[in-house]
């Protein structure tokens, strides 16, 4: 049961032609902060925007920009997006420990780690902390829970809830039990990214997230004020 949730609108489901009334749509609706889904075609199977998107979007709001970096290679983009604007970099555990078998390949999805380096992990860490920023870890579904002593230097995890690299998949409430135990070692902030709607929000929430990702949910919705306030009244 969490307090003060928290509504993150994931910009890959607003329309491009017309963003900037996207992000008028967001703050006026309410949201907490705008998530940016960044994707290379290596680490999952989509290519979607660049660091020229949050250099745009950040003179129009005052709102938080979490940059998800669905990249096979986080290290080389950190700073890049911190300069464009980015207040949260959201990185993945998968990028930092050996690869299972069966997605170590071009073309092999989705990527899931059972272990860390967490020295390699923790430099990155540092490097987005440092900068006065703050870092989130993101987990796959398949991953499980191996963060370790990483959790003290993290400001948030993200638990995926759909395998990464497109919209408007179904939840995956098999990560649910994975949220619990999160949340019974650790404080910060937890987020959860995939599926979230009507339906499965409440679940999330009971299971221990207090920051709900959504795309499709909000963007596709004819009151997007009333899905904010709809899913920050969930405890």
């Amino acid at each position: 049961m969490q307090d003060n949730i928290k509504v993150s609108a994931s910009i890959l489901c607003a329309d491009f032609t017309k963003l900037g009334q996207e992000i008028k749509r967001c703050e006026d609706a309410g949201a907490a902060m705008i998530h940016v889904d960044v994707m290379d075609g290596h680490f999952v199977p989509n290519i979607s925007i660049g660091g020229v998107i949050v250099q745009a979007i950040r003179p129009l709001t005052t709102l938080p920009i979490e940059t998800h970096l669905m990249v096979e290679h986080p290290g080389m983009y950190i700073d890049h997006f911190m300069d464009a604007g980015s207040d949260i970099i959201s990185i993945h555990a998968e990028c930092y420990g050996p690869l299972r078998e069966g997605c170590r390949k071009l073309g092999q999805y989705p990527k899931e780690v059972d272990s860390l380096d967490m020295d390699k992990a923790r430099e990155d860490i540092l490097r987005i902390k440092k900068r006065g920023k703050k870092v989130f870890m993101v987990i796959n579904p398949g991953t499980p829970l191996c963060l370790g002593s990483l959790l003290e230097d993290l400001h948030g995890v993200l638990i995926m809830s759909v395998n990464p690299g497109f919209a408007k998949q179904k939840f995956m409430p098999e990560v649910l039990p994975k949220v619990q135990a999160l949340r019974k070692v650790f404080k910060g902030e937890i987020a959860i990214d995939g599926g979230i709607n009507a339906e499965t929000a409440p679940e999330a929430v009971k299971a221990g997230a207090n920051i709900l990702v959504t795309a499709s949910y909000f963007f596709g919705a004819a009151d997007p004020k009333g899905v904010v306030k709809y899913l920050k009244s969930l405890r």
